[in-house]
């Protein structure tokens, strides 16, 4: 229970009655149930940002016809209030008669926030409700004007917090309800003026106040929740082919270096490496995942471990710790931070199964049992097991995540952690927030949703999601409702565009449009999204019978020519730098749980929104209309939920229409509720529309 010095709390209440009648009740004064953000009960925090706005929420109701009032009250770290909201009925057809109520809270900082729920009895809201229509009907009127004194003369005396000005408005008030010599409609009108209703809704009347139990919000850096992704192979920048001998010379840390420029300036966030170790020699893969490798393939880097080391060493041809270090502090220079892949396997060849092959599994015949996802076979990884030598093992990874983090990397990609059980997780993610709480821990997980929502519930900050293969207006719909609303407390949903594993058909065989409608997706429904490097050269052809790419940088080095693309124009870099300029700039789209979606009239049409009101009162508001299929025009009849477009008087012309200013093509229009849309995938396949508010 949070007691402040407005409220009447409970306590006050059992102090008028016998305590042991309300001893060991589970319910207060007024009913408060269905608290969110709540994640299990409260057992795991809820997960938040700085500056986000959250929906917070509960069912709250009373017995009776009195009014009742219902805010949110967060708390910094230290347990200090540092906001208060008031909530009002949940709008929507869905809610109609549930006693549902919504607001926005929104934390500063990062740490251990929290969040209580308070209802109490509206004296004000009451007694306005009960004097509109007696008074209207003529019933008691001296009586309810006499009440109306008495309240707002008490209000004015008490010491709730209001401002001087404030005390003056409700004893003027008081005054004028109390003269017999105006008329009852004059003396109404004081109790209901503007000012009046100002001082009473910033410092509400309350009484019989209840307090829910303190709820967990764990506020983590923008980068937990916000930001763009983009991935490269190290060996694959600045690698170069003999044509004449057929050899290749890897790239390393000093040539990858020279790109990062070009990533910069494309308006990405994070550099993430797949892994960056030894690679095994015992059944690697060579080209196209074959089982039959050439003296010059490298290998998969998830193959990891030789006789160069484990997880705590770099692969000879990618350079030094020294070189690794100079390769971060330039991405840093550049506004980018390194993501590294925490792969948590073997190569046959590892150090560990030499010194520790309790950490795997041992088959009936002696042999180590090596990965599988049928019908996909990895000969050349051991997975780990857990359970043989769980504090032995848990601790080394342990050691190893932080070696990395003390060589500047605060952002971890981990590979298929759902192969791995969930408590370790929660320990070794745990462990290095609590020594470390800027790290982040990205989940590539694309599994069954109870393992992906526990892992989220665990600790991991953001989730790889099924994104990829939502590509229909219905199915985008139903998974941006589902993400956003949903699940959104405790699964961040990073939307990549594509992997070195994952080249949907959609890409396959949807041309340069797919792209650009997928780009334009991801990067405005969700607060992350990631691009994996070839997705700008609309790099589309795959390995016959699978969903990758064929000619795979798994398994190969892959020089690109991003200067010839660039000057013949084939390429999507400056679009995907386009939308990573606006993703900036608006700060609507930095949040997860604002998303809205609008109707339109074509089934392939998708329309949705992102609305933030800003610190200084400023709105920020995109209306997002995209065509989602990529081989052909399309036209529609946009309908918008005018409502949570949160639009101004002002906004509106003569015509009760606003005006929107698109921010891929630069084209304004006058929208209003119905709007004729046409999208030639080929030329422009989306909107990104913002709303021009007046001053």
């Amino acid at each position: 229970m949070v007691v402040t010095k407005t409220a009447r709390t409970i306590t006050a209440l059992k102090s008028k009655t016998t305590t042991d009648i309300t001893e060991g009740l589970r319910f207060g004064r007024f009913p408060i149930t269905a608290v969110q953000p709540v994640v299990e009960g409260g057992r795991f925090p809820a997960k938040a940002l700085p500056g986000e706005d959250l929906v917070v929420g509960a069912t709250v109701f009373r017995e009776g016809h009195d009014q009742l009032g219902v805010s949110a009250v967060l708390l910094d770290p230290r347990g200090k209030e540092r906001q208060r909201v008031r909530l009002t009925p949940a709008q929507g057809e869905q809610w109609k008669g549930l006693d549902r109520w919504e607001g926005l809270i929104t934390p500063t900082g990062t740490g251990a926030w929290s969040f209580v729920i308070e209802a109490w009895h509206d004296r004000y809201g009451t007694w306005h409700h009960n004097a509109e229509v007696k008074v209207g009907a003529g019933i008691d009127v001296e009586l309810m004007l006499a009440e109306g004194a008495a309240l707002l003369a008490e209000a004015a005396d008490d010491d709730a917090g209001r401002s001087a000005a404030e005390k003056r408005t409700l004893r003027a008030a008081s005054v004028v309800l109390a003269d017999t010599t105006k008329t009852a409609e004059e003396r109404l009108g004081a109790g209901f003026s503007p000012e009046v209703l100002a001082a009473v809704g910033r410092v509400p009347i309350r009484e019989l106040v209840t307090v829910s139990e303190r709820f967990p919000l764990q506020v983590e850096r923008d980068l937990a929740g916000r930001g763009s992704w983009y991935e490269f192979f190290p060996r694959s920048e600045g690698a170069v082919l003999d044509h004449s001998t057929g050899v290749w010379t890897s790239g390393n840390f000093r040539t990858a270096a020279r790109r990062l420029d070009a990533v910069a300036d494309m308006g990405f966030d994070i550099i993430y490496l797949p892994p960056i170790h030894p690679i095994g020699y015992q059944h690697r893969k060579g080209r196209n995942n074959t089982l039959t490798p050439g003296p010059q393939d490298p290998g998969s880097p998830w193959a990891i471990g030789s006789k160069d080391g484990g997880h705590d060493a770099i692969h000879p041809e990618l350079g030094t710790f020294e070189d690794f270090d100079a390769f971060v502090a330039r991405a840093n220079e550049l506004g980018l931070e390194v993501a590294l892949d925490l792969a948590l396997q073997a190569a046959p060849d590892h150090p560990w199964v030499t010194s520790n092959p309790e950490w795997f599994t041992t088959r009936v015949d002696g042999s180590i049992a090596y990965a599988e996802n049928p019908p996909k076979k990895y000969q050349d990884i051991y997975p780990l097991n857990f359970d043989n030598d769980p504090a032995g093992l848990s601790k080394e990874i342990l050691r190893i995540v932080q070696l990395w983090i003390n060589h500047g990397v605060k952002v971890f990609r981990v590979d298929n952690p759902h192969t791995k059980p969930v408590w370790f997780w929660e320990w070794l993610i745990g462990k290095i927030n609590k020594k470390n709480p800027e790290v982040v821990f990205l989940a590539e997980a694309f599994t069954r949703p109870p393992m992906m929502h526990a892992l989220g519930r665990a600790g991991f900050q953001q989730s790889y999601t099924y994104f990829t293969w939502r590509n229909t207006k219905s199915e985008l719909e139903q998974y941006f409702h589902e993400v956003s609303h949903e699940t959104a407390a405790f699964f961040r949903p990073n939307f990549f565009v594509n992997t070195p594993d994952i080249l949907t058909e959609y890409l396959q065989y949807g041309g340069p449009a797919a792209f650009r409608i997928r780009a334009a997706l991801a990067a405005t429904a969700s607060p992350l999204w990631g691009v994996y490097a070839g997705y700008e050269l609309y790099e589309h052809v795959a390995r016959p019978g699978a969903e990758e790419y064929i000619d795979n940088e798994k398994y190969e080095y892959k020089a690109r020519d991003w200067e010839g693309a660039a000057e013949s124009g084939r390429t999507l870099a400056p679009y995907i730098t386009r939308l990573n300029t606006i993703r900036k700039n608006h700060l609507a789209l930095g949040d997860l749980q604002n998303l809205t979606l609008h109707s339109s009239t074509d089934d392939a049409t998708i329309v949705y929104s992102k609305h933030k009101t800003l610190p200084d009162g400023t709105k920020d508001t995109l209306i997002i209309v995209v065509n989602v299929d990529p081989h052909s025009t399309r036209e529609s009849t946009v309908s918008l939920n005018l409502a949570a477009l949160q639009l101004d008087p002002s906004d509106f012309n003569e015509d009760g229409r606003f005006r929107v200013d698109d921010l891929i093509s630069g084209q304004s229009w006058e929208w209003g509720e119905h709007n004729y849309v046409r999208l030639d995938a080929h030329v422009e396949p989306a909107h990104i529309l913002s709303i021009r508010r007046q001053p």
